[in-house]
């Protein structure tokens, strides 16, 4: 049992960062489609993000972190597209309050087997419809306002 307070100051903790991509990619109509998948757990729609990789840049992990969970490749631009935060329930049960560094992903192939393809769901979908499933507000206005560069 904790002790009284002890979950509150633990989910008080300074953020952790994390690295994500916004896969897209244009439709035969010139439209602009993303790529959303689910989380393991909670099967929530997100985009594709993940912990700091030793000898990595954070664009070049947000690229990895597409790649093994949503099995998409392509560059990642150098610039942030934005910063949201969430709050993760780790195995511990504590929360842990993360920053979220977005970065654009332009699709260049898709794969049909990927390190987490048993994990995980994924679809394309508007910017319009990708807002409308995620549940974090500032990515949700993230996904609307995004415009490839």
């Amino acid at each position: 049992m904790p002790r009284n307070g002890q979950l509150r100051a633990e989910s008080d903790r300074e953020p952790r960062s994390q690295a994500a991509a916004i896969p897209w990619r244009l439709t035969p109509a010139g439209e602009v489609e993303v790529l959303l998948i689910t989380s393991r757990e909670t099967r929530r729609w997100v985009i594709p993000k993940g912990w700091p990789i030793k000898g990595l840049t954070t664009a070049e992990t947000a690229a990895r972190e597409a790649f093994e969970e949503a099995g998409v490749t392509g560059k990642a631009g150098r610039k942030k597209v934005g910063v949201y935060h969430y709050d993760k329930r780790l195995a511990s049960g504590r929360l842990q309050k993360v920053k979220v560094s977005v970065f654009a992903l332009k699709v260049e192939a898709e794969f049909d087997v990927w390190p987490e393809l048993a994990q995980r769901e994924k679809q394309w979908m508007s910017r319009a419809d990708a807002a409308g499933r995620v549940q974090e507000p500032a990515l949700a206005e993230m996904l609307l306002r995004f415009t490839p560069r």
